[in-house]
């Protein structure tokens, strides 16, 4: 257990509050809506994904980039262009994206009560900057960081340029979040210890291989068990 006054970096989406769930569900809708004559709603969905792999590395995170996949997949698959008709469905099915409460993870709220009297507490999480403060503000709980920082994507360069930025020692530093891919690998890459605390609804393209000998590695099962080892 880390002993005396911890950096701890929280990510949002998936860690802090409920996101991708609410983008599943308008994937349900859009392969239910598109009802593809000959491919099954899993084959629609890798060809969304492999859409949305691209789009992410072009374009970035966020609502915006992901109504763009859909209309994508659509031109894709239906093999025509999006037409005035089609792009207002796609933008109804999408509309829960842009228009929903922040639902937090249990216990999220109690936990960063407590460890942010006890450390130096940050947020950085990645996507398109208005729409990541909009959800910050929304949650209630910009209060509880020091500072908060939405970047393009979560690098190892991006953890150490935080570092140095911050005045962060690796050594004392913690990232915690749902995301082998953006959360974990990379802060350990730099030097920095990682929390992984799984979400069920965590984004098909956030899966990664997770070492579990890695040194400062720590897993946990819910949100709360931070602070038995803060």
């Amino acid at each position: 257990m880390p002993t005396g006054r911890q950096h701890l970096i929280f990510d949002a989406d998936d860690t802090l509050w409920e996101n991708n769930v609410l983008f599943e569900r308008t994937i349900d809708d859009f392969i239910g809506w598109m009802a593809h004559p000959t491919l099954d709603p899993a084959a629609v969905r890798e060809i969304l994904y492999d859409i949305e792999r691209a789009n992410a590395a072009a374009h970035g995170y966020g609502s915006k980039v992901f109504l763009r996949s859909l209309h994508d997949c659509f031109e894709h698959l239906a093999e025509r262009p999006v037409d005035g008709e089609t792009a207002a469905d796609i933008v109804a099915l999408a509309h829960r994206l842009e228009h929903h409460e922040i639902e937090l993870i249990p216990d999220v709220a109690a936990t960063l009560d407590a460890l942010s009297v006890r450390h130096d507490v940050l947020l950085l999480t990645k996507g398109d900057p208005v729409e990541q403060q909009r959800k910050i503000d929304a949650s209630g709980l910009a209060d509880h960081f020091r500072r908060a920082v939405v970047v393009p994507e979560k690098e190892p360069s991006v953890y150490a340029e935080l570092a140095e930025a911050e005045g962060l020692d690796p050594a004392r530093t913690w990232m915690i979040g749902n995301s082998i891919k953006s959360d974990v690998n990379p802060a350990l890459a730099v030097g920095m210890g990682a929390v992984f605390i799984p979400n069920d609804h965590t984004w098909a393209l956030e899966h990664a291989e997770l070492d579990p000998s890695a040194p400062r590695l720590l897993q946990l099962d819910r949100f709360s068990q931070l602070t038995d080892h803060f």
